[in-house]
């Protein structure tokens, strides 16, 4: 065989199993959470970085008096913008359409209900002890399984609501018996509570509409980042310009052009991670983002202990064990399950096949209400 002949064929088959991999579905799930876990590791230092660094005026050859930037709105204001321009740049190199695929009020309602989480989960810190937003924070599963019950008309056992206990239960066991737990501690308050309450059913529910309204239609990635944004940055805007806020931290960004372009820095860490987060909720559902934010709480610390050589306790030792114990179970019972039967949608923490929860939501999908129905485009 000539050599050239070789290497096409050498080539061909490296394609054809490059391919294979791509397609595993189990490779694709590991790429999408470790893209979530790596985008927001990387948009949290850049936050930190932009709220916690010093600014000096032109004026101030000294740098004696620093000042320090705390408007949050207008940040997010910032970032939704560029995700928007971004958005637009892809569909117009995709030659996609960008008409609303569903009515506008469906994607103000996934913007609303994210607004809502995030408020509840930063005003809940002030109220609640370090445990309960603990707790709060790897609680996220069971919710997204009873809001995907009651919007999109999904089934789960008795067994997949244990396991998302214990690997709920586990999570949070493994935070709480960390040695560094040197928090301030403070007692719940009624109010405290029903906000951390409020902010994990709006957390669930947000994701749970953005994945009934990905496989209601024929809706892209990037036309839902489009008008969630657009929606999401009337919604700062507003904030800003009633808060009076709007004007001085445009007058500031003028000022300090280093802050310019962090806050730049930060908006496209942002966008990267809302495309990766929508990409991996399309294609593999609410429940599997849920389950990827509750474990990144046990998979950071065991990184940080590594990376800093801090040794694991043994009650985060048990806690871990606990977690994989539970989430390896689910998915041999899934396998088990799937050899004897298909006539039960898969419901656990992983989908056997990229795309066949989207098949089995078109085939049980019920309007549960009617503000989030798939209409036709509004022209």
């Amino acid at each position: 065989m000539p050599l050239s002949d070789e290497i096409q064929l050498a080539t061909t088959t490296t394609t054809r199993t490059n391919d294979k991999l791509i397609q595993n579905p189990y490779i694709r799930m590991a790429l999408h959470a470790g893209g979530i876990m790596v985008s927001l590791v990387i948009y949290g230092l850049l936050q930190e970085r932009i709220m916690q660094q010093p600014y000096f005026d032109a004026d101030d050859s000294s740098r004696t008096s620093p000042i320090f930037f705390r408007t949050s709105a207008y940040l997010v204001l910032n970032n939704r913008v560029v995700a928007i321009i971004i958005a637009i740049l892809i569909m117009l190199f995709r030659k996609e359409s960008m008409t609303n695929k569903v009515p506008l009020p469906n994607y103000a309602l996934v913007s609303l209900s994210n607004t809502v989480a995030t408020f509840c989960q930063y005003e809940a810190l002030k109220y609640v002890s370090f445990p309960t937003q603990t707790l709060g924070k790897c609680g996220k599963i069971i919710p997204v399984m009873i809001l995907g019950m009651t919007l999109s008309g999904k089934k789960y056992t008795w067994k997949d609501f244990v396991v998302a206990l214990v690997v709920s239960i586990g999570c949070a066991l493994f935070v709480l018996t960390g040695n560094e737990t040197s928090h301030k501690d403070k007692s719940d308050t009624i109010y405290g509570l029903l906000l951390m309450v409020l902010y994990v059913f709006s957390d669930g529910f947000t994701s749970t509409l953005q994945e009934k309204l990905f496989h209601g239609t024929e809706m892209s990635t990037y036309n839902q980042m489009l008008y969630v944004n657009l929606c999401s940055a009337f919604i700062s805007l507003a904030t800003l310009l009633f808060t009076g806020d709007f004007l001085p931290s445009i007058d500031f960004s003028a000022q300090h052009i280093d802050f310019l372009g962090n806050s730049i820095f930060l908006s496209l860490a942002s966008t990267l991670g809302q495309l990766v987060i929508l990409m991996t909720i399309k294609e593999f559902g609410a429940l599997f983002f849920a389950t990827v934010m509750t474990v990144r709480q046990v998979i950071s610390i065991i990184l940080s202990c590594i990376v800093y050589l801090h040794p694991l306790t043994i009650g985060q030792w048990v806690s871990a064990a606990v977690v994989f114990g539970a989430i390896y179970y689910k998915d041999t019972m899934m396998r088990s399950s799937r050899g004897h039967s298909h006539g039960h949608a898969p419901v656990a923490t992983s989908p056997a096949e990229p795309g066949e929860e989207m098949k089995q939501m078109k085939q049980n999908e019920i309007p549960v209400l009617e503000s989030i129905k798939v209409d036709p485009p509004t022209k």
